[in-house]
Order: structure tokens, then sequence, then C-alpha cells
């Protein structure tokens, strides 16, 4: 009788049944689709504030009904991959580019290099990492970015004993810890922020005690999983050895190799500085990753043949995970074509309306947890409801630095679960892990995140989380 694996409740010798993610989203994308049957029609004024398109309270109206059709439905596909090609082409060009960064054996002579300094000691690598990647989703708003790390961080872990869904999650776990608390986040908190028309950044001292407190939750959930596999593979995930070969070659690191980590290091450094100085987004961060792939291919002493191959090789293998984004924003263009998400907000909002102060603030949070899986842009997000909830808030005696933590805190946790999440799914594509098994494995982490969030909305409406 085969020992079952604790992780899925499945036989060692048993493949686990998986849901293709493509067959989950067409679910999700014909019940969005009969809603717009279902649901009313109606919309906002929507004006602009900033360069970005933000709802008008109080003019929501209802308008004719305008339910989808088979050819729109059709359609949306290849519209949401349209509306979606800047997030696709950017996972691409990040695909290619560490294509290219594989093919000058830099990885493999840095894991062997950092795997055999790390021996006796590979426990630091969890906390380590993860406190770096959530510093950068706590301060830049690091999403997207982290995609490029996914690849370096997997055979990382396996090389010290770990597997796959280990050196994923240090990357994609701890950048959504500082991402969800967003203490000076200026995707989420510094337009919210903004619309909601308090002083920027403010109420820090709070997030910063969330951001503890997650990370320190969340740490010990993929350090005692890590545990496990260190002690038995079996309880392991390794993509059918994708990662293996490169975590047990033992290549010395040589000049060149220093090198091409030495532009990677300053690569980042100058993201970085984009994006806090010159709000780089999608665009400017391609075009340095595509800058850095040239760079890197020339320090490795690739040849323009062997440059270009190792890039379309790259790139290829990130196609699947490029196109589900496409596949995912599908849903927002039914939803958006049938006029039913202003329908939802209004509807939801009203509902909130007329609830005790806690229970509105209550209420808040669980409406943006909500609407992020349809709107899974933290800035998108904020833009649409930031504009209503903030107004609401006041009418409520919900204080609009409470309505701004509701939306943060929703807004975040769904982007390492929600399959409508673009970055997310494409850094599952690069893993190579399916959504299901992930989602199994993270579930009682984001439910634990998620009442942590309602204790944090709870407490900050008791006291009065301001400064108004």
């Amino acid at each position: 009788m085969s020992q079952p694996n604790l992780v899925t409740n499945t036989p060692l010798n048993k493949k686990p049944k998986e849901i293709n993610v493509y067959v989950l989203l067409l679910l999700v994308l014909i019940i969005a689709s009969i809603s717009t049957y279902v649901l009313p029609a109606g919309e906002y004024t929507r004006t602009e504030v900033n360069g970005r398109s933000v709802v008008v309270p109080d003019t929501y109206q209802g308008i004719e009904s305008t339910p989808v059709g088979l050819m729109d439905i059709i359609g949306s596909v290849h519209t949401g991959m349209v509306e979606a090609s800047s997030i696709i082409f950017f996972v691409l060009i990040i695909g290619g580019t560490f294509g290219i960064l594989t093919a000058t054996g830099t990885i493999a002579a840095f894991i062997a290099t950092l795997s055999r300094k790390l021996a006796n000691q590979e426990k630091w690598l969890i906390p380590v990492m993860m406190l770096f990647f959530a510093m950068g989703g706590a301060l830049m708003g690091m999403a997207e970015e982290t995609l490029a790390y996914i690849g370096i961080m997997i055979p990382l872990a396996i090389a010290l004993g770990f597997d796959v869904i280990t050196g994923t999650a240090i990357v994609l776990v701890g950048a959504s810890i500082g991402f969800t608390t967003a203490i000076m986040n200026p995707f989420t908190v510094g337009i919210a922020q903004s619309i909601a028309e308090l002083p920027p950044f403010s109420g820090i001292g709070y997030r910063i005690l969330l951001f503890v407190i997650m990370y320190v939750v969340s740490v010990f959930f993929v350090y005692r999983y890590a545990m496990k596999v260190k002690r038995d593979r079996g309880y392991g995930f390794f993509a059918d050895g994708k990662y293996e070969a490169i975590a047990t070659q033992n290549q010395k690191l040589e000049t060149k190799h220093k090198i091409v980590l030495g532009c990677f290091l300053l690569n980042f450094v100058l993201l970085a500085y984009g994006v806090l100085q010159y709000e780089w987004f999608i665009t400017e961060i391609a075009g340095l990753f595509l800058v850095l792939g040239i760079i890197i291919a020339f320090v490795g002493r690739l040849s323009p043949d062997e440059s270009v191959k190792a890039f379309m090789k790259g790139a290829g293998g990130l196609i699947s995970g490029a196109l589900i984004i496409g596949v995912a924003r599908a849903i927002v263009v039914i939803l958006t074509d049938g006029h039913v998400i202003d329908t939802i907000l209004y509807y939801a909002s009203s509902a909130i309306h007329h609830l005790p102060p806690v229970l509105s603030a209550v209420g808040m949070y669980f409406l943006q947890a909500i609407i992020h899986f349809i709107v899974p842009s933290g800035s998108g997000q904020a833009a649409l409801t930031m504009p209503i909830m903030a107004p609401l808030a006041d009418l409520v005696g919900v204080t609009r630095q409470t309505a701004v933590l509701s939306f943060s805190m929703a807004d975040g946790i769904g982007n390492i679960i929600f399959p409508t999440s673009g970055y997310f799914m494409a850094g599952l594509a690069i893993a190579g892990i399916p959504w299901i098994r992930w989602a199994k494995w993270i579930l009682p982490l984001i439910l634990t995140q998620y009442a942590i969030g309602l204790v944090s909305v709870i407490v900050a409406q008791l006291i009065g989380y301001g400064p108004f």
C-alpha cells in the first residue's frame, strides 16, 4: 500500500488530478456572460484625475440592458489578449532575457557556488529572501517585476534540498506580503489615498505593524513546508525535473558570470530608481530587461545567433502563461461590455450604507475582495472603487484611512491565488506549477491572511485609524 502524500492527500505514486486552468477560466467566462442577462445594466459617470479615469460618486444610473451575444463571448478572448498585450509581451521579454541568462551558464554557476556557501545554513534562505521581496512589494509595488527572479530562486531552492513550490513561494508570497500591507506602495495606497484626499502615505505606522505580522505568518508557513520537503522529497513538487538539471550542475563561477550577475543587480537598482523616481511601468521595465538581455549576451560571449535562439527558447517556455493572462482579461471584457461591473459596485455599496460603522468597514473589505477577482489590477481597482468608497465612508462613520486599508489588504491577498491575476499565472507558468496544485497548497495561508486583514480592518475602525 502506497504512503499518502500529506500535501495533496494522494498516494505518492499516483499523480493528482488537475483541472486545466484554461477550462477553469472559460467556465468563469461563461458565468460572467450569463450575469449580463441576469443583472441590470448600469454605469457611473467617469472623469479623469491625474491621468486616470475614475468614477464620479452618486452618478450611477440604469441603462438599457446590453447582454453579450455568442460572437461577443467568442471575440472576448481575442479582445482580452489585445487589452492585456502589454503584460503578455512583458512576460515574453522577461522569459527571453532569462533564456539568455541561462544560456550564459551564469545561473548554474551561481546556484552551485551559493549552495556550497549556504551548506548547513539553508534555513536562512527563506526568511532573508522573502524579506527582500516583501520590501520590494511594500516600497515600490513589485509584482510583475518579480517574475525574472523565479527562475533563479527555484533551482537554488532545489539545490538546497527544497522544491519548486518553495522557490516560487519565496518570490510570489514574499512580494505579496509587501504589496498587501503596502507601506509605501505607489500603485495601491498611493493612488487610493490620493483619490480619498488623504495625506500621501499617511497611517504608515499601522501598516508597518501589519507588515511584520504578515511577514512572520507567511515565512512560518513557507518554512514549515520547506522543512517537510527537506526531510522527505515525497512531500515536494519538482515540475517533472524542469529545474533539477540546473540545480545539480557544478559549474565554477567565472569572471564573466560575476560580471553578468553584476549587470543583473544593476538592472534591479535602475528598475527601482525608475519606478520610484519616474513612475516607470510595464513598457519601461520591459525595455530595461530587453537591454539587459543584449548586454549579458555580449558579456556571456554568446554569438548573435546563439543569443536569438536562447531568447526565443526562454520566451517560448512562457507562451502558455502569457496566453492565460489574455483569457483572464476576457472576463473583464465581458463584464465591461455587459455594463454590469458598475451595477455590482453600486448595489454592494448601497447594502453597506445601512450597516453599523464596524460592519460597514467589514463589508467594504469583503466587497473589495470580490471586486479584486474581477479587476485584478491594484491601480485599476483603486480608480474604480475609491471614488465611491471614500464618500461612502464619510456617510457610514468609517474613517477614509480604514476604507483605503480595506482596499489595499483585500487587493493584495488575492494576487497569489486568483487565476485572473495575470502576473501570478505567468509566475506559475515559469515554475511549471499547475494552478490547482498551488491553490491546494497555499489556501490555508490565504485564509489566514484574509483573517488577519479582517481583524486589521475592524481594529482600524475601532481605533479611528486616520487622520480621518
